[in-house]
């Protein structure tokens, strides 16, 4: 898989490499178990730091998108299935959108509960 960060983005690089990791997840491209590029191998690559590539990997991990094993690098989880991780991101842009709004948390689920009828 091929990684491309712009630093003219608005988006933070870890945050682009995060995405670019659900991405691969969603199209296809990553598939459950697969190996990502060592953190230092990555930054090198992409010429940032390796903490940013790590911030990124704690991020999906995180997110349960990917597993940490140490001396061995990291991995898509078995579990990380491309709808779960799109309904993921649909959820954080949902919390995103109500929150501008001034919607608490309760009104919030209590929408979800009903189905997102008003």
């Amino acid at each position: 898989m091929l990684f491309v960060v712009d630093a003219a983005l608005a988006v933070s690089l870890a945050e682009q490499i995060a995405v670019q990791v659900r991405s691969g997840v969603v199209n296809g491209d990553l598939q459950p178990g697969d190996r990502l590029p060592p953190a230092r191998d990555l930054a090198k690559s992409l010429r940032v730091n390796m903490h940013t590539v790590l911030r990124a990997y704690a991020k999906l991990r995180d997110d349960e998108v990917i597993e940490m094993r140490q001396g061995r690098g990291a991995f898509v989880r078995h579990d990380a299935g491309a709808g779960l991780i799109r309904v993921s991101e649909l959820a954080a842009q949902l919390m995103h959108e109500a929150r501008k709004l001034g919607l608490t948390q309760a009104e919030i689920l209590r929408l979800i509960q009903r189905g997102g009828t008003t």
